[in-house]
């Protein structure tokens, strides 16, 4: 499946919502570039994909430095933030295509 479309799949998983209206805005996204639209199945498994991503993701460095600030963490977690490495995206996991 192309980048354009997983990106695609990703942005419209932060929505909260039934899996079948993600599927027809990935499908009209695909129609305008000029992709083939991709199976409700695709669809479903990569949207489930992509919340499992982004639950799993650490805290980004500004919540680790509010919680520095407000003494809920310590300050080793801010370090922590800043040299943790890019979070994993959809078009890095996403199963290959048959």
């Amino acid at each position: 499946m192309p980048q354009r479309l997983l990106d695609e799949i990703e942005r419209q998983s932060r929505r909260r919502g039934p899996i079948a209206e993600i599927n027809r805005r990935v499908g009209a996204a695909a129609v305008r570039m000029g992709l083939p639209r991709p199976s409700y199945q695709q669809v479903r498994v990569l949207v489930h994909l992509a919340r499992r991503l982004r639950r799993s993701k650490p805290p980004g460095i500004a919540t680790a430095h509010l919680e520095f600030v407000y003494h809920q963490a310590p300050p080793e977690r801010v370090l922590r933030a800043l040299l943790a490495p890019p979070a994993e995206r959809l078009r890095d996991r996403a199963p290959p295509v048959k």
